[in-house]
């Protein structure tokens, strides 16, 4: 009995191993290419929309992986999938060293995009099924090493990029090498363990046509995808807001930005008991209420509020993974196909949303006069309001869905 207790232990010490080195990897490959694309764009003499283009089709390429890594996981297993996707994101680490060329690069690039559309669903896949206790905590704690990572791969991916070894400096296709070869760390646990519900039956799986008939379902990707739009647009307009709104210098913007992530982290580290205890359902509606009014506080409280900024990243940070908990409580026999679904939904609507930031900046400048200040304040303003707009929507979904599970007795 102890032998098999302690062999237990091991096989949970190794999922668990899988499950945090693949969110560390994961956000690592997400953000170390902030500091490589001017120097992709110059070396490739590429213009905007040639670079803009080659980002819209990795997130093509995101969604098509996100789309069909369910289907694999059904045919082959999770541990096959899992790793698949850190193989992928080997490979492409390979062939972007390898590219000369910007057909060639931009495959590559491809490539590792498909991987981190895997890796994100397969990742999900397995919190959902090794976290059947204590899911809200695990599931925060898990991307809560996805925002460490986030946090120091830029700084990581700049300071690689200054080495120099052997007399030679090394380039971006050395750091995306070095970086993207770390996947091979969590295939070592994922190798030596093994992961429960890939011997479920067919027949026992929640069919999507039943998944898309449940009202919950369409309203958490609403939660999910209004929230991740929230998160995800304070790394692409804080800084720009603060240096055009306040004219702070880039140091300071990016303290502030860096300060939301140290925020973001604190939640994801911290707040997953809390969750678990008032209830994933009353979580998501106070957490993202929390960061609605701090993003409209610090909006209309101007200069001198600007760090509630950083404080709504508090209130954003849990609602991914504690969707992600919610899923996997209300549909035990059915993760994978929910997960899948509203991942890639919210893929869409992310897109969607960040275009609609850009157009609504612009759209209210230009009402006011696209050459004043007042304009391209105003502008900035209705721009990261919709940010806070976001966050709302999510509390407001939130609270439908309270109204909709109370009503049948589900509340989670």
């Amino acid at each position: 009995m102890r032998k098999r207790l302690g062999g237990n232990n091991r096989v949970y010490i190794m999922q668990l191993a899988t499950i945090f080195l693949g969110f560390i990897i994961f956000g690592f490959s997400e953000n170390i290419k902030g500091p490589a694309i001017p120097r992709i764009q110059f070396d490739f003499n590429l213009d905007e929309q040639q670079l803009g283009t080659m980002l819209s089709l990795n997130a093509l390429g995101y969604l098509i992986a996100c789309s069909f890594t369910a289907y694999l996981v059904r045919k082959w297993g999770i541990k096959a999938v899992t790793l698949m996707a850190f193989g992928s994101m080997v490979l492409s680490g390979i062939l972007i060293f390898m590219s000369r060329t910007y057909p060639l690069f931009a495959s590559s690039y491809f490539v590792m995009y498909i991987g981190n559309g895997m890796l994100e669903i397969g990742l999900a896949i397995l919190g959902a099924r090794i976290f059947v206790r204590n899911t809200g905590t695990m599931m925060n704690l898990s991307h809560f090493f996805y925002g460490l990572s986030s946090t120091v791969a830029p700084m990581i991916a700049t300071g690689l990029m200054s080495v120099t070894l052997f007399g030679q400096l090394l380039d971006w296709r050395w750091m995306y090498l070095i970086m993207l070869s770390l996947s091979v760390l969590p295939m070592i646990p994922a190798f030596l363990s093994s992961f429960p519900g890939d011997d479920l039956a067919e027949a026992d799986r929640i069919p999507l046509k039943t998944l898309v008939r449940d009202p919950a379902l369409w309203l958490l990707v609403l939660i999910l995808t209004f929230g991740v739009v929230s998160e995800l647009a304070v790394g692409g307009w804080l800084v720009n807001f603060l240096e055009k709104a306040y004219r702070w210098d880039t140091v300071a913007a990016s303290g502030m930005l860096s300060a939301f992530f140290l925020c973001f982290s604190a939640a994801r580290l911290f707040l997953g008991p809390v969750t678990d205890r008032i209830g994933f359902n009353l979580s998501l509606i106070l957490l993202s209420a929390f960061s609605a009014l701090c993003t409209f506080a610090a909006i209309l409280g101007g200069e001198p509020a600007a760090f509630l900024f950083a404080a709504a990243g508090i209130g954003i940070a849990p609602i991914y993974p504690t969707v992600m908990a919610f899923i996997a409580r209300r549909y035990p026999k059915g993760s994978d196909t929910a997960i899948t679904f509203t991942v890639t939904l919210m893929g869409v609507g992310s897109v969607i949303g960040n275009y609609a930031i850009g157009g609504i900046t612009s759209g209210i400048k230009r009402s006011y006069g696209s050459g004043s200040e007042l304009g391209l304040l105003r502008g900035l303003q209705a721009g990261y309001g919709f940010i806070g707009l976001c966050a709302l929507i999510c509390a407001v979904s939130g609270c439908v869905l309270y109204r909709y599970l109370k009503a049948r007795q589900e509340l989670i």
